[in-house]
């Protein structure tokens, strides 16, 4: 069985709490149930993983790459416009790599525009809320093969 992984960048334990007008109430634990059942109906098995540490994340991308996961979707929320570390440990996988955003980050503060990760993942969705998760992870799912 394939196996995707599904990162959660910095603040996104606060889904449900912080700015409801940008990320709705929907909660990180509902995220990861549309996106456990997303992944049953593709033969997928999603793991998530979340942290507010940059260090952890890279450290997660990295066993990522030892366990050889078919793909990743990340929204790594505000590391998105300036963590090269994060990037760089991205580049390091050989898989697909979907980015994600619940808002639409072109529509928001200019330093928002940006992805350091652009260059290097093989799409970008945003805007759609949850629908952004389960698209990438349909998106993730294709480019896996």
């Amino acid at each position: 069985m394939k196996k995707i992984l599904m990162l959660h960048g910095i603040n996104h334990n606060m889904f449900g709490k912080r700015d409801p007008a940008q990320y709705g109430t929907i909660t990180l634990a509902e995220i990861d149930g549309h996106m456990q059942k997303l992944g049953k109906e593709l033969g997928v098995e999603v793991v998530s993983f979340q942290t507010n540490c940059e260090g952890a994340m890279c450290e997660r991308i990295h066993q990522g790459f030892l366990d050889q996961v078919n793909a990743v979707v990340i929204n790594a929320g505000a590391w998105t416009h300036y963590s090269y570390g994060i990037r760089d440990a991205l580049a390091i996988l050989t898989c697909p790599v979907v980015e994600i955003h619940m808002s639409n980050i072109h529509a928001r503060e200019e330093f928002r525009h940006h992805s350091v990760f652009g260059e290097i993942v093989k799409g970008q969705i945003c805007g759609f809320g949850l629908d952004s998760y389960l698209l990438g992870l349909r998106a993730a799912v294709s480019a896996a093969g």
